[in-house]
Order: structure tokens, then sequence, then C-alpha cells
């Protein structure tokens, strides 16, 4: 979508009176939607999914993009604290079971914010993964809300191109070779073989945590 698309998109859910919302993981490439939309309305919440294992880097960088851009943001954390998270044997959940750890500490913490708003503006793009290339520009989500993918047909030269349009800064990981971002423990440096999103849960068959497998319809 076009960025003036995106404007009037947001502003027809608001004269609906729908209560909409946003979602960032602040890597580098989150960052043009969070301009786009700071543009917009700054008033919209960004949820910031805090599983406790992120990298800190990660967490200044969200705090230098909040003041930058005056973002409201909402720290999100888990509902089971890290103590209940753990196996028979004692590790942690992310060492045997990544599945069920993404569970609890990303998709069950966002299933009580879907359950308070009526739009959840999230930044997914096409040529991430398979899955994510299925989806729809507005698509059904869990209690009744809807999901809006306004970067959907964006790719990541679009998006590099507005970055360095608009003089946005990157993550600070970016210049040590880290391009996909996430929980600490399940994030590794990027090769040149590998696929962006093959940096995430290296050497397992997973691609996606759950928020864009369980939260949609």
């Amino acid at each position: 979508m076009e960025i003036v698309e995106i404007r009037k998109k947001i502003e027809k859910y608001q004269k609906e009176g729908k209560r909409l919302f946003t979602t960032s993981s602040f890597q580098t490439h989150s960052i043009p939607m969070l301009h786009i939309l700071s543009e917009i309305d700054n008033s919209i919440p960004v949820y910031f999914i805090n599983t406790g294992y992120l990298f800190p880097e990660t967490v200044s960088f969200r705090d230098e993009i909040a003041t930058q851009l005056g973002l409201t943001i909402v720290d999100l954390k888990p509902n089971t604290p890290k103590n209940m998270q753990r196996e028979t044997n004692g590790k942690l959940m992310f060492t045997t079971d990544p599945d069920h750890c993404c569970y609890l500490n990303k998709t069950q913490p966002m299933e009580s914010v879907l359950a308070s708003h009526d739009v959840w503006i999230n930044g997914v793009r096409g040529d991430q993964s398979a899955v994510r290339k299925a989806m729809k520009v507005e698509q059904s989500a869990p209690f009744d809300s809807i999901r809006f993918h306004p970067m959907l047909d964006w790719d990541n030269r679009k998006i590099f191109a507005y970055a360095k349009e608009h003089n946005l800064p990157k993550h600070p990981l970016d210049a040590k070779g880290y391009i996909s971002i996430g929980c600490e423990p399940c994030t590794r440096k990027m090769d040149l073989d590998m696929q962006e999103r093959e940096a995430r849960w290296f050497g397992l068959n997973k691609v996606e945590c759950g928020l864009h497998t369980d939260l949609v319809k």
C-alpha cells in the first residue's frame, strides 16, 4: 500500500470508532511503519512484547525510537513468570519446547490486547516467509478483531529506501551481522546463504513464533 492509502484506511477505522493499536519488534525494518504511523497519529499505542529474553540493545533502541517519533509505548510482559517456564528437568522451556515458550511469552500476552481492541496494525511483509506471503491486507483475527497489514507488499528494497530517505536509525546489532532479531537465545547472526528468517530458531523446523499463525483466521 502507498502511504496515502495507509492514512485513509487508518482514518476510516478511526471514524468508525474502532480501537487501534500496533506492535513492533523494533528491528531496523520495523521503523518505517512506525515512522508512517507517527505522522498519521502518534497516539496509537505501540505494544512492545517484552519477553524477558530480548537483547539489551533492542530495549535501548526501542527507547531511542520512541523518543524520536513521540510514540506511546506499552510494555507487554508474559503472564507466566520465568520460574514457572521450566521443564521437569529444570531447563527453561526455550531449550526443549520453543513453540510453547513463544506461546507463553508472546502469543498469550497478545490475546488480552486483541480482546480489548478492534484493529491490529501489523507490519508483516509478504517477502519474509511463505506464511506471510499468503496473508491479506485485511484479515480476521481472534476476539472479532481485524489484522491490518499495510506493509504486506513492501519489500526490503522499499523498506530501506524509505529509511534512507527519512534518515531513520538502524538497530545497533545490524552492524554486527544480525538481520532478523528476536529473543537472544533463539537468534543468531546471518550467514550469506541464509534467508532472512532462518537466523531465528536456527536448526529447527520453525520460522514463526505463533503471532502470525495462531492469532489470525
